[in-house]
């Protein structure tokens, strides 16, 4: 009898306690619940943005399309007060500017990641890590002032041109996609095991020989992701590249003629454009677009091989 007035007891102390820990369960699966469908409406409201910001493009730049033609449209004379809605010499300016950048920002950003990783000892690397995390803050107007101000008359002597043109932006974007290349290279570096880099010792390699016959080639698809994204920034940049290409619309006759791009053609015309001119603004937008997403899917691509 006594036995089972305690057991009662002892049930009778453990019920609050249960209807205690029912209701913090509760509370949190609620609360757990919550977060989880925040965090989905945030990320719903970023592939709806995209979809959006596309849509919304397309739709601007379909009378182009569809009063020119593809044809009239990929050719290569833009002369919009004459009618010629020709995109293919500010494409090619597109690209001989972010060729030119690449080949001289990608040497600079790998070989600031390597020094850092490999061989710069830790009170270097606290004075270098810093700026260039700087460089990546700085808004693109200084590197543009920059570029009309200091290089630009540079290049001029050196031309005896006026220094607009693509070879001013070659500098100006190299120095932009700098801090892009050397973060995403100094996380792709510091990915690769020390015991690889100690085997190669162990096998009588040097510093430099394992440098870039073991941990270069080790960390190729992780310098390949940097230099895509590096790509994206220079084939985007508007505002410095706006400063000193020249801004004309023609295929250049060397590196150092005026040329204009996609980004800084949309940013001089936007404002007075109207109608078709307008619309095939629209329509750079949508190429702009294209490649963007390409160059994601090579980054996607990328990735994923490295996880495999």
């Amino acid at each position: 009898m006594e036995a089972q007035e305690n057991s009662q007891t002892e049930q009778n102390a453990q019920a609050p306690k249960k209807r205690e820990l029912a209701l913090v369960s509760r509370s949190t699966y609620i609360k757990e619940k919550a977060l989880q469908w925040i965090f989905f409406a945030c990320a719903f409201l970023a592939v709806v943005t995209v979809i959006l910001i596309f849509v919304f493009t397309m739709y601007s730049a379909l009378p182009v399309f569809t009063d020119i033609g593809l044809a009239d449209f990929f050719s290569f004379t833009w002369a919009p007060s004459e009618g010629h809605y020709g995109i293919m010499s500010l494409l090619a300016g597109s690209g001989l500017v972010t060729v030119g950048a690449l080949a001289m920002g990608v040497p600079l950003g790998v070989g600031t990641a390597v020094y850092l990783v490999e061989i710069a000892g830790k009170r270097v690397r606290k004075l270098i890590s810093p700026a260039v995390d700087l460089l990546a803050g700085i808004p693109s107007i200084i590197y543009g002032f920059f570029g009309m101000i200091i290089i630009r008359p540079f290049i001029a002597q050196l031309t005896g041109g006026l220094g607009f043109g693509a070879l001013t932006a070659w500098f100006v974007l190299a120095i932009m996609i700098v801090p892009p290349i050397t973060t995403l290279t100094i996380d792709a570096l510091n990915s690769i095991p020390m015991g690889i880099r100690e085997a190669s010792y162990a096998m009588g390699a040097t510093k430099w020989q394992t440098i870039y016959k073991v941990v270069l080639p080790a960390a190729k698809l992780g310098i390949v992701d940097a230099i895509v994204l590096g790509m994206g920034r220079a084939i985007g940049e508007t505002m410095a590249v706006l400063m000193v290409v020249g801004n004309a619309p023609v295929i250049p006759d060397s590196i150092a003629s005026p040329i204009s791009t996609l980004t800084s053609q949309i940013a001089l015309d936007m404002s007075y454009s109207s109608g078709l001119h307008r619309s095939a603004l629209f329509g750079m937008g949508v190429v702009l677009f294209i490649i963007s997403a390409t160059l994601v899917g090579i980054v996607r691509l990328i990735s994923k091989k490295k996880r495999g």
